[in-house]
């Protein structure tokens, strides 16, 4: 791929974004993510992704010199869809997908790292919509996704006032779960995405879909598609292997089947 590389490590997929100077979000880019999940998707090999920044940046947001070879809002209302689409795949994608987050993720970057499913950031990175700034908003769903992570007042301000957080404000907000040093960062969003790597493929795949519904579901239908899906899980060989493996205390050995 032009933008994006990649290597698995112990079940890792370690996706590196390699668009210098500043890693800025480009139709070819966001179309190479849809691709590598395609690939990912059918890897048994694989069964979480870390999605990392090449160089001083996570990623600083969407390229501004594409907007100039747009001449329509009805062109850019099919860039938006397009974005939304990939990120949305990102976030409902059947593995985990981690952004392990250094030195800014602006804009598009930052609607890229809210559609995977765990953020891990530095204490001195910076994320943002500063899309007002430039007399826009932000187009890949960045308004939606993330009041549901900080709430419509925090929400409303960092839109308002462009205003980025710092790493360390992103894990007091609700944005981030971990906030490490620069040197930690990779290090440690690694361990722990091995760890995820161990745990069953089935219960993963039915976890991450079980959340999705307390996202936009009533707490009872919820509970309801909870109880059937794990009816489903139940009986898969993973389970019986995890049951079995805990009377015989033992770490597991989980196949996703």
């Amino acid at each position: 791929m032009e933008y994006l590389n990649w290597t698995i490590d112990e079940g890792v997929a370690i996706v590196t974004i390699q668009r210098p100077p500043a890693n800025a979000l480009s139709r070819g880019m966001i179309a190479e993510v849809n691709e590598l999940l395609d690939k990912v998707e059918q890897d048994d090999n694989v069964r979480v992704i870390v999605l990392h920044g090449e160089g001083r940046f996570f990623s600083a947001g969407a390229d501004i010199k594409e907007f100039t070879e747009v001449s329509s809002g009805a062109e850019f209302a099919k860039l938006a869809v397009h974005g939304q689409n990939v990120f949305e795949r990102l976030e409902t994608f059947p593995k985990p997908v981690i952004a392990a987050i250094h030195g800014a993720a602006l804009g598009g970057g930052l609607e890229l790292a809210m559609g995977c499913h765990l953020r891990f950031v530095t204490e001195g990175a910076k994320l943002g919509l500063p899309e007002l700034q430039l007399g826009l908003i932000p187009g890949f769903a960045g308004t939606q996704r993330l009041p549901r992570y900080v709430g419509f007042a925090k929400a409303a301000e960092m839109l308002f006032t462009s205003e980025p957080i710092t790493g360390t404000e992103a894990v007091q907000w609700g944005l981030a779960n971990q906030a490490f040093t620069d040197e930690e960062l990779l290090p440690k969003t690694l361990e722990i995405a091995k760890k995820i790597a161990k745990k069953s493929p089935v219960a993963l795949k039915a976890a991450i879909a079980m959340l999705q519904y307390a996202k936009t579901a009533s707490f009872y239908e919820g509970a309801a598609a909870e109880a059937e899906s794990f009816g489903t899980v139940f009986v898969s060989e993973d389970a019986k292997e995890g049951i079995q493996a805990f009377i015989e205390k033992r770490q597991p050995v989980f196949k996703g089947k």
